[in-house]
């Protein structure tokens, strides 16, 4: 069975400082259709944004930001067994840091959890671990931990569900004659360089440290896809169907050896 990880993001997964309950049963059942194919793992953002609306702190400060995600955490994995245990599927939390992928060690130990955790068919969902690490410590955003994770545990696919249908030429919000990449095996030069724009006051990201991602693992040999996390009808089609309608896959530059 190929192994996939699903990341999605806190302008999805939140609302006005709240899960967005809908928006979240509908990744539930994505979920529990894709297990039917694959090795999911899950990696979920929104446990600030969960966090804030129990304690408003200061979150641009170090402290407030860990205390708020301490709130949010138990609050963002209660909504999901919630609503897996819907389709009887238990879950399981890890917290990881980039220290985690810097010790043979350390990696070894956490892709045995998660490989124990997918052979009993638990889901491991997976976050950054802001509450106990450094800021040297961290990745700064999910999509570079969720890129990593898909790298450790040998997954055969990345997908990342955002705010945006995809990777586009130029900002859509501004240009009605934006075009999207429909698939990519080269990103467009200086486009890493470029400053990350979150659309969402609690996201880590933006188009930068996605596109990041999907460099790290065309690199690597692997696949991402973006798509949009508002309307999953364009991932369950390519994850169940095959068709690939709308997003961007991001595909491993072949070679002539490859052909």
């Amino acid at each position: 069975m190929e192994r996939i990880v699903i990341k999605v993001g806190s302008a999805v997964l939140t609302q006005d400082n709240h899960i967005a309950k809908e928006r979240m049963m509908n990744l539930v059942s994505l979920i529990a259709e894709a297990r039917k194919k694959y090795d999911v793992v899950l990696v979920s953002s929104g446990a600030i944004a969960a966090g804030y609306a129990a304690l408003k702190l200061d979150r641009s400060k170090q402290i407030g930001k860990k205390a708020i995600a301490a709130a949010g955490q138990p609050i963002l994995m209660t909504s999901y067994k919630k609503k897996f245990d819907i389709y009887e599927i238990d879950t399981a939390q890890i917290l990881l840091t980039e220290d985690d992928f810097d010790s043979r060690k350390r990696t070894k130990m956490f892709r045995e959890i998660i490989d124990a955790h997918l052979t009993h068919g638990i889901l491991p969902i997976v976050n950054e671990n802001d509450i106990s690490s450094t800021p040297e410590q961290l990745f700064g955003d999910n999509d570079q931990l969720s890129a990593n994770i898909a790298y450790a545990i040998d997954a055969n696919l990345l997908i990342i569900l955002s705010d945006i249908d995809g990777y586009y030429d130029k900002d859509p919000s501004k240009h009605t004659d934006a075009r999207i990449f429909k698939t990519l095996d080269t990103l467009p030069k200086g486009v890493l360089e470029a400053e990350a724009t979150p659309n969402n006051d609690f996201a880590t990201g933006g188009i930068v440290t996605k596109l990041k991602a999907a460099d790290f693992l065309m690199k690597h040999g692997k696949k991402m896809f973006l798509s949009n996390g508002f309307d999953l009808g364009f991932t369950r089609e390519y994850l169940m169907e095959g068709k690939h309608t709308r997003g961007t896959l991001f595909v491993p530059k072949t070679t002539d050896k490859d052909t």
